[in-house]
């Protein structure tokens, strides 16, 4: 098998399969790339705003065509594929309308005469690698930002979304930017360590697990290279008062089943107090155990499948391993092939492997504190700093728990709230920069300084 192709999750099956590039393919990406960067970013903002607004619509326009793609490669069901892609619409194009202001002067008040401004110009070539679990939205939060720099971009995907890499890089094609302002390439992991090492690429970001993350930034780091890691999470979802505990319980179902539960920013701890711990886990567990697991083309689907079989096997182990360790499994547990129902694990203890670690996928752990500070102690528990979530009726104590928790990201009272102009980045193991909003556009930028006497 060719390390990029098209495996349903749903049947098994090989739908596609994609030649690695040659190492000469490489190059000549490289050398697209620098090349297309003088033209790309001598370019006045507006022209490449008016391209990058034209690749979002082009999103809108081939919506169901990039959905279809996403649930074979990766097992979405349908709606969710839909949704990711007009999001990702909705991010490029709120980098078109935001152009003139990521790119103006910043004027400094200075303390002698003349004056001193900050004036934001491009890197060059920005080397992307993308993971699987959202394979249009993860590439726009990535390209939207950079593009409008003036920066040019070569986008290493999945191995298994090779379809989606080529359907992407063609929107951009048929938008109208210059050849070389975006490269797909098809590359194994030893390219991807040319790639960094060029000294034509200026930066590489990376959206995936650990392992990688640390890869990648010590290899960047040796060529002294920018690097923007977005990496994964253990989400808290705090619980310290509700007026209607069924919405609370809802939107924690939500929070930990979209994407079928593999969102590095999926809830994924469920911290409730004492008074309203036994009815939420009833009411949650219920809930989970009556999420419908089925093909992700079927209206109904809650959870297709894992993205492959080879994920629903990690996360069976995982499972396994924490029972055996004394973890309590309330429902769910048990996969089918790929498919894995809404599962939730009590009476974890900080001795249990699963304490620290990442479920990637449709499973959760349900904990019970006494207070606030527990609450506060137990979700900062842990290696990770992505999001959090937080539910209190309590206004003052929502600012408060926010304030103290360790994290890039507090939802208070809500869940899936994501949007283009909210920054979206971590802390701790869970990465080193930002994406989404204007602060994305500082990552791969040369802030130069321009003072006049």
């Amino acid at each position: 098998m060719s390390d990029y192709a098209v495996v349903d999750p749903a049947t098994g099956e090989t739908i596609a399969e994609y030649d690695t590039f040659t190492d000469e393919q490489i190059q000549d990406a490289i050398a697209r790339a620098a090349e297309g960067h003088r033209a790309w970013s001598a370019l006045p903002v507006a022209e490449r705003a008016a391209a990058v607004r034209r690749a979002a619509q082009l999103h809108r326009d081939r919506r169901e065509d990039l959905a279809a793609i996403a649930v074979r490669e990766m097992g979405k069901p349908l709606e969710a594929a839909l949704g990711e892609v007009d999001f990702a619409a909705d991010i490029i194009e709120y980098y078109a309308d935001n152009a003139e202001a990521i790119t103006a002067d910043q004027p400094i008040e200075i303390l002698g005469e003349g004056s001193a401004v900050i004036r934001r110009s491009s890197l060059g070539v920005l080397f992307g690698i993308m993971p699987w679990n959202f394979p249009t939205y993860q590439v726009a939060r990535f390209a939207g930002p950079n593009l409008i720099i003036g920066n040019t971009i070569i986008l290493k995907h999945a191995p298994q979304c090779p379809e989606s890499a080529a359907a992407i890089e063609q929107i951009f094609r048929d938008a109208g930017l210059p050849e070389g302002a975006y490269v797909n390439v098809y590359a194994t992991n030893e390219q991807a360590g040319t790639i960094i090492a060029d000294p034509r690429v200026q930066g590489v970001s990376v959206t995936g697990s650990e392992r990688a993350g640390s890869a990648v930034a010590a290899l960047a780091g040796q060529h002294l290279k920018k690097v923007a890691l977005e990496l994964g999470g253990s989400d808290p979802f705090i619980v310290l008062s509700a007026d209607d505990l069924d919405q609370v319980v809802q939107a924690a179902v939500d929070a930990r089943l979209d994407n079928n539960g593999q969102a590095c920013n999926g809830a994924k701890r469920f911290i409730v107090v004492d008074g309203l711990y036994e009815e939420f886990l009833t009411k949650f567990a219920a809930a989970m155990d009556a999420a419908k697991v089925g093909h992700p083309l079927e209206e109904d689907t809650v959870l297709g499948p894992l993205s492959s079989l080879a994920a629903a096997e990690r996360l069976q182990q995982q499972i396994d391993r924490a029972v055996e360790q004394g973890a309590r499994l309330v429902v769910g547990g048990m996969r089918d092939g790929a498919y894995f129902p809404g599962t939730v694990l009590t009476d974890v203890t900080p001795e249990m492997d699963v304490y620290r670690e990442e479920l990637f996928g449709p499973a959760g752990v349900v904990y019970r504190v006494a207070d606030e500070e527990e609450a506060v102690r137990l979700a900062n528990d842990t290696p990770f700093g992505l999001g959090s979530y937080v539910f209190t009726t309590d206004a003052e104590q929502a600012q408060r728990v926010a304030d103290r928790i360790e994290a890039g990201m507090v939802y208070v009272n809500v869940v899936l709230a994501d949007s283009p102009e909210l920054p979206f980045g971590g802390v701790k193991r869970s990465g080193t920069s930002r994406e989404l909003g204007l602060l994305a556009a500082d990552e791969f930028v040369n802030k130069k300084l321009v003072r006049i006497g």
